[in-house]
């Protein structure tokens, strides 16, 4: 039996959308914690200006929300599989191979999973679908 007599390509796209929105919500926490504090992080708490850290918050602030929102999805998703591929090899690779083992296996899942969204998009719940289906044709849109 073909598997998508039983998930409709609807159910797809809207699965999509809420694994977009939950993805986006966890990566935007890691910002709001280096930035607002909330929630509070102790080893966030000697980040200085300029560094990796302090930069990867940035990227953190800016794309979590845009992920949420499915607004530039794919740019921004590929754009934070990016950092998190950075922030793997520059903290947690140096700590051992295994990702098990050096603390990386979120990191590794973030990465894997926001290079999806970068080919896939947004997902039926989206503001791209909305800018797409108003005639905007814009290359992160198809």
């Amino acid at each position: 039996m073909n598997y998508t007599a039983i998930i409709r390509p609807e159910m797809q796209a809207r699965l999509l959308s809420v694994m977009r929105i939950m993805l986006g919500l966890l990566y935007l926490q890691s910002g709001t914690g280096k930035f607002l504090t909330f929630p509070v992080v102790p080893s966030f708490a000697t980040i200085t200006p300029g560094s990796m850290s302090w930069w990867g918050g940035i990227v953190e602030i800016i794309c979590g929300p845009l992920i949420v929102l499915g607004l530039f999805t794919r740019p921004a998703a590929f754009v934070a599989a990016g950092e998190v591929a950075v922030a793997y090899f520059w903290a947690h690779a140096p700590r051992g191979f295994f990702p098990i083992l050096n603390g990386g296996t979120p990191v590794v899942a973030f990465c894997f999973v926001f290079l999806y969204l970068a080919f896939a998009g947004g997902g039926a719940w989206s503001l791209d679908r909305l800018l797409a289906e108003r005639g905007w044709r814009h290359w992160w849109l198809r």
